[in-house]
């Protein structure tokens, strides 16, 4: 088996060794971070993590029998403690003036509340949807879930481009009107 090591010297011209060595250690350091901040912010250290040993591969040292672990984890923790300095400092000031302070607590709390709200407004949606128009939701659908291209759509509804463009057209106005009310 190919060490951490060797992937990360192939890595300097292959991205797929470094690609093998990330996906050998992303959860790891996933899993570190994890256990010290939300999980949003465990994902963009894990990402800034891989960013950081990915630009210093020159600064990488085999001192450990072939493993990038603890290489990565270094760099880990240091992004760790700059990502809690900063915290630390703008907590303070925060509390300097007089705003409150956001906690991991409070970012949780947003996270569920954004949840809530995109449920609710899902049951809308659908609702909305529901209504429309076999046409219009068709073409909606190809064009926007599927991403077809006007040409596609027309011809997958047998229709002219400009009859396709015209439903959906209609279909996002009927949407946008329905669902005003709706978006709290």
């Amino acid at each position: 088996m190919t060490t951490d090591a060797q992937l990360l010297d192939e890595a300097r011209n292959d991205p797929d060794a470094f690609g093998e060595v990330y996906r050998r250690h992303a959860s790891a350091v996933h899993g570190w971070f994890r256990g010290r901040v939300d999980e949003r912010t465990a994902e963009d250290l894990t990402a800034e993590t891989f960013a950081q040993a990915a630009l210093g591969l020159k600064r990488f040292r085999d001192e450990a029998g072939g493993s990038a672990a603890p290489w990565l984890f270094g760099i880990a923790r240091n992004l760790h403690r700059h990502y809690r300095e900063r915290h630390r400092v703008e907590s303070a000031a925060r509390r300097r003036l007089g705003m409150p302070v956001r906690s991991e607590e409070m970012v949780e709390f947003e996270a569920v509340e954004e949840r809530t709200s995109a449920n609710r407004l899902r049951y809308d949606l659908g609702s909305a949807l529901a209504v429309l128009p076999a046409g219009q939701r068709r073409a909606l659908e190809l064009r926007v879930v599927e991403e077809l291209p006007y040409a596609q759509v027309a011809e997958t509804l047998g229709c002219s481009e400009g009859a396709a463009r015209l439903r959906v057209m209609r279909a996002l106005e009927s949407l946008t009107k329905r669902l005003k009310g709706a978006v709290r």
